[in-house]
């Protein structure tokens, strides 16, 4: 069974071109332990969303993208809470911010404390995510998205799938280029 912090560990393994990266470098990267990892890409391979280990654990890129778009929001539904200080979310994050105004209501945000944006805390899939994600500009974008997937009203689930679509389709064309 699935967890969120598979949802995590995938979205970062679309970001890479061939095969899975050692365990440890993953871990590092998403502030993770290695067995966490280890953990999450096994319970994707059951679950069909990385090919076996004779193929490098390739990701299944059409059945992640299928999960996002259709399943991630009846699997993980958005958490919300109390304002707070945290990362902007959702809508209120890039891609989508460029495309969605918020209207003057508290964005949503993922707490924590060096965040500099006050809105409603909005969990994240992993607690160490907004860490990682300030980390990594590309995977900040991606679980934004997912995060509208999650939560969006009709219009931002609709920009938000095209997005994903885009993102992820692009990144299974430059695997494939030598």
């Amino acid at each position: 069974m699935l967890r969120p912090l598979d949802v995590v560990v995938l979205l970062k393994l679309s970001l890479e071109r061939g095969g899975r990266p050692p365990y440890l470098r993953l871990a590092n990267e998403l502030h993770l332990y290695p067995s966490e990892v280890y953990a999450s890409v096994k319970r994707a391979r059951a679950s069909q969303l990385v090919q076996n280990p004779e193929l490098e654990d390739r990701l299944n890129r059409s059945a992640l993208l299928e999960f996002l778009l259709h399943g991630v929001r009846y699997a993980f539904p958005a958490e919300k809470g109390s304002p707070t200080r945290g990362v902007p979310t959702g809508y209120a994050a890039p891609p989508l911010c460029h495309h969605i105004s918020g209207g003057g209501d508290l964005p949503p945000v993922w707490p924590y404390a060096e965040g500099k944006v006050r809105g409603y805390s909005f969990a994240p899939l992993h607690k160490n995510v907004p860490q990682a994600a300030l980390e990594d500009e590309r995977l900040y974008e991606l679980l934004t998205l997912v995060d509208a997937v999650r939560d969006g009203r009709a219009r931002e689930r609709e920009l938000a799938s095209r997005e994903l679509t885009m993102r992820i389709e692009a990144s299974a064309h430059a695997e494939s280029k030598p």
